[in-house]
Order: C-alpha cells, then structure tokens, then sequence
C-alpha cells in the first residue's frame, strides 16, 4: 500500500482484498482483524503519500516535470493533479484518495506547492481509511463465498452455485464502483481543463 501510494501504482484493489480474505481464512477474530486491515493499508497508504510528498516538496517542480516520466509520472498526470490541488486544496487530497490514476500522484502537487504537511496527512488518512475500509468490507464479504467455491466438491450442488453467483455479484458492485469513481474524476478533470482554458481566454483578453 506504501507503494500504491507512490510513484510504483501498485493497484490496492489486489492488495487490501486478498488481504482481508486471508486473515478471515486463517484466524477466527474478525472485526480485531477487519481493524488491523484497514489501519495496516492505511498507514501504508498515508506512508507512500509522505514519502512522494516530501521527495516533491524538495525536488520542485521542474525536477519532478523532466525525470517523473522515467517512473511513470507523464506531464499530463502532473498537470491533472496540479489542477486538482489548486482548485480543490486539503478537500482535493481526500477526494484523489478515492479516484483511480490521481490517488497515486497527488503527493506530487501537494509538495510541490508546500501545503502543510499536517492537512495533507490528515486528508490522506482520511480519505485512505475509507476506501481501505470498502475493499477490506469487499474482501470479507468474498470470503465466505470462496470458501464455498474452493472447498464444495459438487460444482452443480445449490452451494456451489449460490456461492458463484455471490461472488460474481460482490466483483461486479466492486468493478461498478471503481468505474464510477474513474469516471467522476474524468469529469472532474474536464471542468477543471475547461475552468482554466476560461481562464487563459480572459487573461489573454486582458
């Protein structure tokens, strides 16, 4: 999750899951190790968030604008989380943490532009805890079901299919939810490129 929250964007959806998953397969405690989850994915998450912002926040800009590609930080991603801080500020921060592609690169910006680091980790945390919390709730709720699938010898036994078809289900909700979040940043971005081609256009009049 340090990672995912850096410049290597290892995708927490494959992370907090199986996590989750594992820990209901193994132990009989539950809701002490939903919470060890959800604080282990978030302190990593706010971990990786720290690291990226303080590597901005000494590097500047113009380092981050010239090397960042070599790591997967293109301009546009740059450009895109810039906007975002600008516009959004500390409500920005926790928003990002929920929205593919931004949530991995909006340390970036935030160094950048020195916010404090205080409201940056708090946002982060923030924002990080709910959606380690979705996925943790996803991945205890597909445990139950895998256990069925993996364990159930007849695959054509009410059990099996009751299990296949909640499974696939809970995947799909998931992949809907995501999808949602891609897209509310997509739009989000657009009105932000628009707000600020607005904005050129008025400075160029003047």
């Amino acid at each position: 999750m340090a990672m995912e929250s850096s410049i290597f964007p290892v995708p927490s959806e494959l992370v907090i899951p199986p996590a989750a998953y594992t820990e209901s397969h193994l132990h009989g405690q539950p809701v002490m190790l939903t919470m060890m989850v959800i604080l282990a994915g978030t302190f990593g998450s706010l971990l990786g968030a720290s690291i990226t912002y303080w590597v901005a926040r000494w590097l500047g800009y113009p380092f981050m604008l010239k090397f960042g590609k070599y790591v997967g930080i293109t301009p546009e991603k740059m450009k895109k989380a810039e906007l975002w801080v600008d516009n959004f500020g500390a409500g920005g921060i926790f928003i990002a943490r929920l929205i593919p592609v931004v949530r991995h690169v909006i340390g970036i910006p935030a160094g950048v532009v020195k916010m404090r680091f205080s409201t940056f980790c708090f946002m982060t945390v923030l924002g990080s805890a709910l959606w380690c919390t979705a996925l943790t709730i996803f991945g205890l709720l597909t445990a139950e079901h895998m256990e069925a699938i993996i364990t159930e010898q007849n695959f054509d036994s009410p059990e099996y299919q009751a299990a296949i078809n909640s499974l696939t289900i809970s995947v799909i909700i998931l992949a809907c939810v995501i999808v949602i979040l891609y897209y509310i940043g997509i739009i989000l971005h657009k009105r932000l490129l628009k707000k600020e081609a607005q904005k050129g256009t008025v400075d160029d009049e003047k």
